[in-house]
């Protein structure tokens, strides 16, 4: 029966590859009739209808930043499919791999190519990259002035790398010969000898080894001269043949769960000139236009509030005149109770934007938006819609990312109780993975990697990872603060209990949430300042390998203090210490600036915990004099042109001590501070300067009048650049925290100065978050959303391809040079997914102050 069943199996799965196989001949002649030629256009990239091929327009920054965005790059029917086009070193990169430096990129319009020189310091081999167009692709060609170097020999190769979520579960042939792309990484390794490892970004190692002196070397799916990406999906479909070597199909995803497939061939030893050439070959879709994106908030809206959805067009697409709007009866019935005029907006980057205005619409119920053949999924209008937009990031978001506490919920443990081996002493001179670095000495009483008593309590993971961030820590207990104070939100649905080290998500324990967020993230950064003497840079670890971790927090270290008396691995006959060198570090070099913003932080803290936690708020009050004290001492005898500690943060310190001591030196400080950077930036001032006025004087508020009427100026000029009428960053971030920010500064604008800045402009920021938005309309706050939030975000169950509710998402990731990006499909890039603790408490500040406008 079993050799039955089994003849069966292997029938239907061959019979299903042959089709595709006698399939893939006649598509690619019909899709051959409707190619049209690529073109270098005006943004110097390669394009066609459907078709986008930049050339290096984004660039390697190595590291940390490393993170699938640069190279050649290819946006296949509106997505950015495939990156990473480059002389690599390896044959699935990971983030800390060295990536090429680009010292020169040419754009030459009468050959219609684009040529950059690709250089890796490390080892002194250049190489360059020739892109042309050809037909409807481009030709890949590599050349070589010297040979490759013999270290390099069987290592540098060109690759070219395709986006897993995809590709997987589609086919692709190799030299004819069909197959499927897994949709988990399933391939083939071996091991080498670490000494054939090639180095690794600043020496730094991504891999514990376990002791075997062996690293994991994927080996190729496939191997051929020609190359058929998804046949059996035309909008994915592309060729790719090499005239001179073997393509190589790996699986990235082997070695790091954020790997693409990547399509690779090894360059020659010992040769020059032009020593490889690809031609790729996107398929293009005959009289394809991008589907309409009609921008909406998926939490819906007030009765009385404006209502504009911001539909995105291909530009090749004819806007229509009317849209309409459909109400769902009690029954399930749909009935049209609106149709409007379309009002054009004009183009922004790469699409043409249109408005519908729906604003009439105000009877409560369950609505959708249909615009020609498109119809919206359905969103409320209702008086209470926004009443929980922020429940999920204080109920469940923010507790989860409790450090050193075992956090449960119902049937589920999200992590157990992480360090509790504690931290030791970073070496001096160590320059750390995550934008850290010791300096000459440790600035304590500590020697290296000597144990640092009494810092694993309290504090917040700080983002995807598990680290302390002290600054971002500073930052969210101030956020906090101004919450309770501000608005005194009593909401309780988290037990906490600090002995125990013990949290349980949905259980009351009879003490507000944001009270106990307080006190734990105070905990930890007044336990820095007594047993440290000031504030750590971070709370980190020291090894790379488990910087990256995904999973339990508590699993990255084994629980026990590194013993150097050990040998690796070896754990101690008490139990208490062992071999492994896992334990995290403290990185102690002093920053005076970051000192005082402690201190101001202290000092609000302490105010706040008095006659909850009083022991607590005493000795934040003393650290944050001694702080205060010694900080202002060491920056007096630092250059005053300081670039950052002399600028913005300095505004925001001085005026917390001011409201905590009640010292006018603080107020004066504060002022100086104030008005000349106002006059540089009154955006980003602004919100610091609004919370001074209940603080001060009446000629304070008036004095600040004339800088509102500039921001009311900066929102109408908002107006005009895009059609979301919000600050959209075009960084490597994507701009989600700025929106925010523009948020609670409308929110409190409009309350101090409703004369001069409109209440209706903070709907924009809910309107940005919730849906209405470049690339798709989910909503960008994990679970916030009537039917469609965003599906998977950067935390640390990414790999699960998951989130973590309540997270709130960088956003719109901008791509050099016009294009918008934010994939639900695939987590691990964290300019667009990843929600930081600094975020996602300004986020609830945003939404307390929302809320507290529109009741």
């Amino acid at each position: 029966m079993d050799n039955i069943f089994n003849s069966t199996l292997i029938f239907i799965i061959m019979k299903r590859l042959t089709f595709i196989s006698l399939l893939v001949l006649p598509l690619a002649a019909c899709n051959n009739n409707s190619h049209q030629d690529l073109i270098l256009n005006e943004l110097e990239y390669f394009e066609t209808q459907g078709v986008n091929v930049l050339v290096y327009s984004n660039l390697f920054t190595g590291g940390f930043n490393d993170e699938k965005t640069a190279g050649i790059e290819l946006i296949h029917h509106g997505v950015r499919t495939a990156q990473g086009g480059a002389v690599r070193l390896s044959s699935t990169p990971e983030q800390w791999d060295l990536v090429p430096a680009i010292p020169t990129r040419t754009v030459d319009r009468a050959s219609n190519t684009i040529e950059a020189i690709l250089r890796y310091e490390d080892y002194d081999f250049d190489s360059r990259v020739l892109v042309a167009a050809r037909g409807n692709g481009v030709e890949i060609s590599v050349y070589l002035d010297n040979p490759v170097p013999k270290i390099l020999e069987g290592n540098a190769g060109f690759n070219l790398e395709f986006l897993p979520s995809q590709y997987w579960g589609k086919t692709y042939l190799m030299d004819g010969r069909p197959n499927l792309f897994p949709r988990y990484a399933v391939g083939n390794t071996i091991t080498r000898p670490n000494s054939e490892k090639l180095k690794q970004f600043k020496g730094y190692v991504t891999s514990d080894d376990r002791g075997t002196g062996r690293f994991v070397d994927p080996l190729p799916l496939e191997t051929g001269r020609s190359m058929i990406l998804a046949p059996d999906d035309p909008e994915r479909l592309v060729r790719i043949t090499s005239q001179d070597a073997d393509l190589m199909l790996f699986d990235g995803r082997i070695l790091a769960q954020n790997g693409w497939y990547v399509v690779r061939s090894l360059l020659p030893a010992g040769k020059t000139g032009k020593v490889l050439t690809w031609t790729v070959e996107p398929n293009q879709i005959k009289g394809w236009v991008r589907e309409p994106n009609i921008g909406f908030s998926q939490v819906g809206y007030l009765p009385s509030q404006q209502k504009v959805s911001v539909i995105e067009l291909d530009k090749k697409d004819k806007p229509l005149s009317t849209a309409s709007i459909y109400k769902v009866g009690d029954d399930g019935t749909t009935t049209e109770v609106y149709n409007g005029n379309i009002v054009p907006w004009g183009d922004y980057y790469k699409y043409h934007y249109v408005k519908f205005d729906f604003s009439s619409v105000s009877t409560p119920g369950i609505y959708y938006i249909q615009y020609g053949d498109i119809k919206t999924n359905n969103f409320l209008i209702n008086s209470n819609v926004y009443d929980k937009i922020t429940d999920a990031t204080s109920d469940i978001w923010i507790p989860i990312h409790m450090n050193h506490m075992f956090v449960n919920e119902a049937y589920r443990v999200w992590h157990g109780e992480p360090f509790k081996e504690g931290y030791l002493q970073a070496p001096p001179n160590t320059d750390h993975f995550d934008i850290h670095s010791q300096g000459p000495t440790t600035d304590t009483r500590y020697e290296a990697l000597e144990t640092i008593p009494g810092l694993n309590t309290g504090g917040f993971f700080d983002a995807g990872d598990f680290d302390i961030e002290t600054g971002s820590n500073i930052m969210v207990v101030q956020n906090l603060v101004q919450i309770w104070e501000y608005f005194n939100p009593l909401r309780d649905q988290t037990f906490v209990d600090e002995k125990q080290r013990y949290v349980d998500l949905h259980r009351p324990d009879g003490v507000p949430d944001v009270l106990q967020f307080i006190e734990h993230g105070t905990m930890n950064l007044v336990a820095q300042a007594e047993i440290i003497g000031h504030m750590a840079q971070t709370l980190s670890n020291s090894v790379l390998d488990n910087y990256h971790h995904l999973g339990d927090a508590a699993s990255i270290t084994d629980g026990l203090p590194y013993n150097p008396d050990l040998g690796p691995y070896e754990v101690a006959a008490d139990g208490r210490s062992s071999g492994v060198k896992d334990d995290m570090w403290a990185f102690t070099s002093r920053n005076p600036g970051l000192d005082l913003m402690a201190a101001a932080t202290f000092a609000s803290a302490s105010r706040v915990l008095m006659g909850y936690n009083d022991d607590l708020s005493a000795r934040a009050l003393q650290q944050s004099t001694r702080l205060l004290k010694e900080a202002t001492e060491l920056l007096a005898d630092q250059p005053q042109d300081r670039p950052f500690w002399g600028g913005y943060a300095d505004v925001g310190t001085n005026l917390q001590l001011f409201i905590t001591t009640g010292e006018q030196q603080y107020a004066d400080k504060f002022q100086e501070l104030l008005w000349p950077a106002l006059e540089r930036n009154v955006s980003y001032v602004i919100l610091t300067a609004l919370h001074a006025i209940p603080h001060m004087d009446a000629s304070y508020k008036e004095k600040l009048r004339p800088y509102v009427v500039k921001y009311g100026e900066y929102i109408d000029e908002l107006e005009r650049d895009n059609p979301y009428g919000v600050p959209i960053g075009l960084g490597n971030w994507a701009g989600g925290g700025t929106v925010v920010s523009f948020g609670t500064t409308v929110c409190f604008a409009s309350k101090y100065f409703p004369d001069i800045i409109d209440a209706n402009h903070a709907f924009k920021a809910t309107n940005w978050l919730f849906g209405c938005h470049p690339y798709h309309n989910y909503s960008l706050v994990a679970t916030v959303g009537a039917v469609r939030p965003k599906e998977v975000f950067y935390g640390n169950n990414r790999a699960d391809f998951s989130f973590i509710p309540g997270n709130v998402a960088p956003g719109i990731l901008f791509r050099k040079p016009d294009h918008f990006e934010n994939y639900d499909d695939w987590p691990f890039i964290w300019g667009e997914n990843e929600g930081t603790i600094g975020g996602n408490t300004s986020y609830l500040i945003f939404g307390s102050a929302f809320k507290d406008l529109v009741n």
